[in-house]
């Protein structure tokens, strides 16, 4: 297949470098520009769990990326998403897929009713997390840490599931999963219940520059309120009519762990993999991107389900008073998609839509 990835981060291009050396033809596009320039006089390199190089094109604006594009893939920070998808729609054409990786925040609804608004219908598909971890060393090499071995994916329209699922396993390979719909896709997102507190219980270490693994760093009393945060997602999704994985089964399904206790599972992964190492700048994304895109949308939908979230809530406030920011001003998504208006029937009429 043709396919055009929107972002040159670490999951754009090790994301470029597997469906290449899968036989698809990939460009990449920067919507800051700059980003992918390397690649166009010189290949791709990946390392890791795939060793290979691989030429990859490089487009210079949305509609270049979007023509004859048979699958478009956004990978860049949720941040990100409705600026790139508002570029992206005038673009694109019916019957194309667009695969958000990964979801938070139902941007992909936002994308999928904002595109049949201006009657263009297009399927897009979703994934809770990052089917591949990657770093990018430069703007032509990336190190592909992992390839989970298990991932759900959803599809708007619901009846563009099947398709969907074919063209995610032609262009990654098998170990997907179909969820409930781009809700439950939203909620499997653990990414915001583990780094909040990660961030917050190790913010002096953060504002230092010191290097901390993050599992290590992963104590009982920090796995104790990640479990909480836990327990009121999997509660927001069951007031929805959802079952969500816990976040112990995220890590045994992503990293085949076999603790039953997620410190225990920290410990675990620190043995294996000795990292990864926790961020060291403040402005990172742990907060930037995980507190308005993740726990303050899971408020969101905990007051449209009128059931109380305190843990969620606490977090997100200390977050943002230790940077200084209201994060729940931060979400660019949460009024676009009428959340504040919307029940739980009428947001589960959108997200089951057919067609």
């Amino acid at each position: 297949m043709n396919v055009g990835i929107v972002g040159t981060g670490g999951i754009a291009l090790a994301s470029a470098a597997w469906m290449a050396h899968r036989g698809h033809a990939v460009s990449l596009w920067s919507p800051r520009g700059g980003g992918a320039d390397a690649l166009r006089s010189k290949p791709l390199a990946a390392s890791g769990v795939l060793d290979a190089s691989v030429r990859v094109g490089v487009a210079d604006t949305a509609g270049e990326l979007a023509h004859g594009a048979d699958v478009l893939l956004i990978a860049v920070p949720v941040n990100w998403h409705r600026s790139v998808m508002d570029a992206l729609i005038p673009h694109l054409q019916p019957g194309q897929l667009v695969i958000v990786s990964s979801m938070s925040s139902l941007s992909a609804l936002y994308l999928y009713e904002a595109a049949l608004e201006r009657g263009i219908p297009i399927s897009v598909a979703s994934f809770g997390t990052t089917v591949l971890t990657a770093r990018r060393h430069d703007g032509a090499a990336v190190k592909i840490m992992t390839r989970r071995t298990s991932l759900g994916v959803s599809c708007l329209p619901r009846s563009g599931q099947a398709a969907a699922l074919a063209a995610c396993e032609s262009l990654f390979g098998d170990g997907f999963t179909v969820d409930e719909n781009a809700l439950a896709t939203a909620l499997t997102n653990i990414n915001p219940v583990a780094h909040g507190p990660l961030a917050l219980f190790n913010w002096t270490r953060i504002e230092r520059g010191e290097n901390w693994p993050q599992y290590h760093f992963m104590t009982p009393r920090v796995a104790a309120v990640i479990k909480q945060l836990d327990v009121e997602r999997r509660a927001v999704a069951n007031a929805f009519g959802l079952q969500v994985r816990t976040i112990e089964r995220h890590f045994a399904q992503s990293f085949n762990t076999e603790s039953e206790q997620l410190s225990d599972i920290a410990s675990e992964l620190h043995r294996k993999r000795g990292g990864p190492p926790g961020p060291t700048d403040t402005q990172t994304r742990f907060l930037s991107e995980d507190m308005p895109y993740g726990l303050v949308f899971t408020l969101a939908l905990s007051h449209v389900a009128q059931i109380p979230a305190p843990a969620t809530e606490a977090t997100a406030t200390m977050a943002g008073l230790i940077v200084g920011e209201d994060f729940t001003a931060a979400n660019d998504l949460i009024f676009a998609l009428r959340l504040p208006a919307e029940s739980v029937s009428g947001l589960l009429a959108r997200v089951n839509a057919s067609r």
